[in-house]
């Protein structure tokens, strides 16, 4: 025999799905939105891809600088692949059910990724600190040590943020209604549902977010700030004008970024209207992730200079 208290922890987790509202209140414009997703998508998909194998294969920009940036795009590749696919199914199908644990894991992911990718801005803003306003001590400052450190505090700490959240989220009780009105079950969104208190964590990640996003953010402020006064120095108007040009399309991806990033999980729960939370989830889940190949690296000459190379090598090996 249950007790009472099992059957009522029994009865209180009964949900076994969510179903995702996603866009489900304009129905005329599902077909319309799901054209442009996909094509987002497979361009997100091909910039960043194209970003891992060139900066895998081309030899010399075996740097710090084109690594953290491939780290980059793996990041981005995968933050896309976790919310994408997911996004264009509720659009294409009447299904617009995801079961508990995949709703889970989704999370997880967004969170691991998400979180991963705060770090990595922030290492990357510091590395271009480091390489414009030291550039004598650079090779000391950013040797191989501190490099794989860097990339590894990212990782772990995206792994660390998942996993502490996640586990509290999936703890809770969630008794039914099911339908979370998000195009992803995103943290915010799914806790809207949970069938108990959730002031302790509302604490604890509205504290996390300001370490896991609000630092990073006012670190590569201050970066950017030391940044442009070394670039004031340059003697060169053109070289000025570039860095400047670099510097802007930079923090323009940062920006829109955590600036979202922010507004989303720092957010009281009925802060904006649920239509704003999908337009500002979009902005660093499907934006960012497509912008980033485009302002960081195939602006760059070096990768343009790598890409054709490869291009080359690729023709000369199969004439037609």
């Amino acid at each position: 025999m249950l007790s009472t208290t099992e059957m009522k922890r029994q009865n209180q987790s009964s949900v076994a799905e969510f179903i995702l509202l996603g866009f489900s209140n304009f129905p005329e414009l599902q077909e319309q939105l799901f054209g442009v997703f996909l094509v987002v998508y497979l361009v997100t998909l091909l910039g960043n891809v194209i970003i891992i194998v060139i900066i895998s294969l081309e030899q010399s920009l075996h740097v710090p600088m084109y690594l953290f940036l491939q780290n980059l795009s793996v990041v981005d590749v995968s933050f896309s692949a976790v919310i994408m696919p997911e996004m264009l199914v509720v659009l294409s199908t009447e299904k617009t059910s995801i079961s508990f644990i995949s709703c889970f894991a989704q999370m997880y992911f967004i969170l691991f990724f998400g979180g991963t990718e705060c770090f990595l801005l922030g290492v990357m803003a510091y590395d271009r600190f480091a390489a414009i306003c030291h550039p004598l001590n650079y090779p000391m400052i950013m040797n191989k040590r501190v490099f794989m450190k860097l990339i590894m505090f990212s990782w772990v700490s995206g792994i660390m943020v998942a996993t502490v959240q996640t586990s509290w989220v999936f703890s809770f009780p969630f008794c039914g209604p099911n339908e979370i009105n998000h195009i992803s079950c995103e943290t915010p969104a799914v806790l809207e549902l949970a069938c108990a208190d959730t002031f302790l964590f509302e604490i604890y990640a509205f504290t996390g977010t300001i370490l896991i996003v609000m630092v990073p953010f006012v670190l590569i402020l201050l970066s950017y700030i030391r940044i442009l006064f070394a670039i004031l120095k340059m003697p060169s108007a053109t070289g000025r004008q570039k860095a400047f040009s670099t510097c802007a399309s930079h923090l323009t991806s940062v920006t829109l970024f955590y600036g979202t990033a922010n507004m989303t999980y720092l957010q009281p729960k009925s802060g904006y209207s649920p239509e704003t939370k999908k337009l500002m989830s979009l902005s660093y889940s499907l934006l960012t992730p497509l912008l980033n190949p485009l302002i960081y690296s195939l602006r760059n000459s070096e990768m343009k200079k790598a890409l054709m190379k490869l291009w080359h090598r690729k023709v000369d090996s199969h004439p037609f």
